[in-house]
């Protein structure tokens, strides 16, 4: 059975050529043939089960290593969640990679400072029990300790040249979806991953200098977890909890 960014496929991936996404509103329907080839049962049943059993060993992490990680397995995840449905092929999203120490530092310290007003009361105790057995705080060392961040932006709307304004559709969900993506590219590459969402991320938008229709969504932190590493001990509801037939 191939996995996950096999040699091959990596090697015929990493020379493929794509068109330019241009705006298509407005544009007529164009059908083009889709016949993708079909895995035998057997197979498919095998690669169910194995993805299954490797997604169930991904968790999230708030403590990194700063060992390098290379750039083009996260260049390659984000490619992976680029390729997320979206609502009317809009493809609401911009994914900033950040690499800079001073780029990092920056965001550390102005996540940590909105954080430290949402734990000391802008949460509300409900919100502050529920976070308690994660061993969460105001502390985000994994901004600066990971090697990369991913800032995710979602788009809230598109500019034309000219300055006209087109409403983009479903974009919360079309983002949602591609970030979830995102980190099963990553945790399949060897990496680990933590989604942070401080609030408010306004910031995010001026340090990066986003352009006015860009939203920031979420911090990414990536890169190999801590030799001293822990996770809460958490479980998982299981696959009758959250499945039901019809």
């Amino acid at each position: 059975m191939r996995g996950f960014g096999s040699g091959t496929e990596h090697a015929r991936i990493g020379t493929m050529t794509t068109a330019q996404w241009t705006p298509t509103y407005g544009d007529p329907f164009e059908p083009v043939p889709y016949r993708p080839a079909r895995m035998s049962e057997e197979e498919s049943l095998a690669t169910a089960a194995d993805l299954r059993h490797r997604m169930d060993t991904r968790r999230t992490v708030r403590m990194f290593s700063t060992d390098p990680v290379p750039e083009q397995v996260l260049v390659d995840a984000i490619a992976v969640a680029a390729t997320a449905p979206s609502g009317a092929h809009q493809q609401p999203w911009t994914f900033v990679l950040i690499k800079d120490e001073a780029t990092k530092q920056r965001i550390r310290d102005a996540a940590e400072e909105e954080e430290r007003v949402s734990y000391e009361g802008r949460l509300g105790e409900e919100w502050l029990s529920a976070l308690r057995p994660l061993g969460t705080d105001a502390v985000k060392t994994h901004l600066t300790d990971a090697p990369y961040l991913i800032v995710v932006f979602q788009q809230r709307y598109f500019l034309d040249e000219d300055g006209t304004k087109h409403k983009h559709y479903y974009v919360d969900e079309s983002v949602g979806i591609a970030v979830g993506m995102l980190l099963t590219a990553l945790h399949l590459s060897g990496l680990a991953a933590l989604t942070h969402t401080p609030s408010p991320m306004r910031f995010l938008g001026e340090l990066l200098e986003r352009p006015q229709n860009e939203k920031a969504f979420a911090v990414i932190p990536v890169g190999y977890p801590a030799e001293d590493c822990v996770v809460p001990n958490l479980v998982r509801k299981s696959i009758d909890q959250v499945l039901i037939r019809r």
